[in-house]
């Protein structure tokens, strides 16, 4: 009787109290997600203001997290900001990442594309930032308000891959990272939808595309980044 009353116990202690969420405000974020997108284009490729985009993107959703936070302190559980669940998260996509790092290889020797130099560094340090808030904003907030709806209820195979065709085409003109974002969100959308861990995604989405531009594509994301600022 004393081992039942406490696992019931731990189960009501368990219990998610985040406050529901309405539609409303979740067409909200995923508005706010595609006009982001639609940024990307404008002030990153059109006007070549990579760095102060990317800063500004970060900031504004920073406090979008924050403004969120302070109506209701379990939503970033909710969104995937855990730890709880950070290691059996990792050891879940440790494989695709490992067979992912080896094709970038494999697929640099081929083509002769390789361009390791020190620059990779900073973008292993600082890339992690820029890629947790795109997978909060792809994955998080799009693939997750998605599966959520109330009034609209979406095949989550669907979800999977309306997120994955809108994160490849906002890497748009570079075929190479279009096929690799759109593999990438397949995999982190099924893993998201079964284990929310934003800082796993973006951690790996850091690593994983810092290494994809050195290898695979032949680009120095450092020197076209911050060179110029110096």
């Amino acid at each position: 009787m004393k081992n039942m009353l406490t696992k019931y116990l731990i189960d009501f202690s368990n219990l998610k109290l985040t406050r529901p969420i309405s539609d409303k405000i979740r067409i909200l974020e995923i508005i706010g997600v595609v006009i982001t997108g639609i940024g990307k284009f404008v002030f990153m490729d059109y006007f070549n203001w990579r760095l102060p985009f990317v800063v500004f993107a970060i900031l504004t959703w920073s406090f979008y997290v924050f403004y969120r936070y302070k109506k209701d302190n379990n939503v970033l559980r909710d969104w995937g900001f855990r730890w709880d669940n950070f290691k059996s998260v990792l050891w879940l996509m440790l494989p695709f990442a490992i067979i992912s790092m080896v094709s970038f290889f494999v697929i640099g020797y081929i083509q002769g594309s390789i361009n390791m130099s020190w620059h990779i560094i900073p973008l292993l340090i600082t890339y992690p930032i820029w890629g947790s808030i795109q997978q909060f904003l792809t994955i998080g907030l799009l693939a997750g308000n998605l599966k959520d709806l109330k009034r609209v209820r979406c095949n989550k195979g669907l979800i999977i891959f309306v997120t994955a065709i809108f994160f490849s085409i906002v890497h748009y003109p570079s075929i190479w990272l279009m096929i690799g974002t759109f593999i990438l969100a397949l995999f982190y959308g099924y893993i998201y939808l079964r284990a929310k861990n934003i800082y796993v995604l973006g951690l790996l989405h850091g690593w994983l595309g810092a290494l994809f531009y050195y290898t695979v594509v032949n680009q120095d994301p450092f020197m076209d980044v911050f060179m110029k600022f110096i």
